[in-house]
């Protein structure tokens, strides 16, 4: 099939750009070099849009939270990982956590089936020097692409490295010592009966000595080039939130606020008290057979890994299906080297989609790619692309990667209030509601002045 767009990398944003211009009438070839021999040093499998850490797509609220008003403004706009995510969907409270096997296989069903869609399996080695082209390679781009992508710009990458938790099977927790339960007992129309996390519990002493042994563990050694790279904040490594302080995990991932450990029930507590820390996991497939150790990201060593999780209470004879590694990220100075359409300055014909572009996280990556296949399309419909408002998730991220951030000291950013026009004249209580009610109206007026661009 003869393409009208090529579309360089299968994950999360490629597919999402691949499935709009699709579903818009135009050929695409999609390009992914996993399954042609080549694969990445996170990567497990060779299947399209594979979640390769956390199986959550975070908060799915979407009154008050503002990756869920993307999560919103993504469903309006037929997005494909939200039509999957739901098809894979797993308890997790308020969140929605897939299973990601599932979550992939029925992504690439849908683009595999498109009759618009060509999925070819090859490694591009350099940006195409005409056609339109959407690069969506990600964090862990090839080398020999990366260096081409650096030529063009004329711009060194950053790097950043992002860290991935433990997955442990759930027949190996010791259901005697932890309990289930969603912190302050919230649950959801998608939660389990009894709630949606794994509890083990820790006393002060266990805590201290876990937290001794997360600064004793044996760590990851870095090459040279590695480093001085800056960790990305939202992805830290356990072992270095508590090298900030004794007391930094348990305002953190072991935060044991609003669970109530059934084994310490008395009259005075019939619930249960809360424990000095605790350790959560969170269910990583719809069986229910995996679940991942909450803001578990590490660079321990795999051997230092067992023996130090396995003094959790609970996870004495853990069995890992996955332990937690460490792999180096790439991205653009995005404000410096794109324009507001995601252009490649000097080379208006290549657009950038996704983690590469500097935003961060599952959800973020796939809103680009949705942003990035609309433009694409509106473009070569020959209509002027209408950008969504900034008061929006979509339009305060686009706005944030394409000149609102400082190119000086850019860095990888989730979606947040912070990067929404503010509303200083909303009480700080109602603040956040206000910002998602605005953001859903002028999403709204966007799409009804015509942002679905047809073929």
């Amino acid at each position: 099939m003869t393409h009208d767009i090529h579309i360089i990398g299968g994950g999360l944003a490629g597919s999402e750009a691949a499935w709009q211009l699709a579903q818009r009438g135009f050929a695409v070839r999609l390009s992914e070099m996993r399954g042609g021999g080549e694969t990445t040093p996170a990567h497990n499998t060779d299947a399209l849009a594979e979640l390769v850490c956390s199986n959550s797509f975070r908060s799915d609220d979407d009154e008050k939270n503002a990756v869920g008003l993307l999560h919103h403004e993504m469903r309006r706009l037929d997005s494909l990982v939200m039509r999957a995510g739901e098809v894979a969907r797993v308890p997790a409270g308020s969140a929605m956590a897939v299973d990601r096997d599932v979550f992939s296989a029925e992504v690439e069903r849908a683009l595999h089936d498109h009759p618009n869609v060509t999925v070819v399996r090859e490694r591009i080695d350099a940006l195409p020097a005409s056609g339109q082209t959407i690069v969506a390679t990600g964090p862990l781009t090839a080398q020999s692409l990366a260096e081409s992508i650096v030529a063009a710009t004329g711009q060194d990458r950053l790097a950043f490295f992002d860290a991935i938790a433990p997955i442990v099977h759930r027949d190996s927790i010791n259901m005697d010592i932890c309990w289930i339960q969603s912190r302050w007992d919230k649950k959801t129309a998608a939660s389990n009966e009894e709630g949606d996390y794994i509890n083990c519990p820790m006393t002060q002493d266990q805590y201290r000595a876990f937290h001794q042994g997360l600064l004793d563990g044996e760590k990851t050694e870095f090459r040279e080039w590695e480093e001085n790279t800056p960790y990305f904040e939202g992805c830290m490594p356990i072992e270095v939130m508590a090298s900030r302080g004794l007391d930094t995990l348990r305002f953190g991932p072991m935060k044991p606020v609003g669970l109530d450990d059934p084994r310490t029930a008395c009259p005075e507590f019939p619930q249960g008290r809360w424990p000095h820390a605790v350790v959560q996991l969170r269910q990583d497939n719809k069986l229910g057979t995996l679940w991942n150790m909450v803001g578990f990201q590490t660079k321990l060593k795999h051997g230092a890994q067992v023996e130090l999780f396995k003094t959790i209470p609970g996870l004495e004879n853990a069995e890992f299906a996955r332990l937690g590694g460490l792999h180096r990220n790439t991205f653009l100075n995005s404000p410096m080297v794109l324009d507001r359409q995601l252009r490649l300055k000097g080379a208006e014909h290549i657009r950038f989609a996704g983690q590469v572009t500097g935003c961060e996280g599952y959800v973020e990556s796939s809103a680009v790619g949705i942003m990035a296949g609309m433009m694409a399309a509106a473009e070569m419909a020959g209509r002027e692309w209408l950008s969504p408002p900034r008061t929006s998730a979509m339009g305060a991220l686009l706005s944030h990667i394409t000149g609102d951030a400082e190119a000086e000291t850019y860095q990888p950013m989730n979606v947040n209030f912070g990067l929404f026009p503010p509303l200083h004249d909303v009480k700080k209580k109602q603040r956040k509601e206000a910002y998602t009610s605005r953001g859903k109206a002028d999403f709204g007026e966007w799409l009804a002045q015509g942002a679905l661009v047809p073929a």
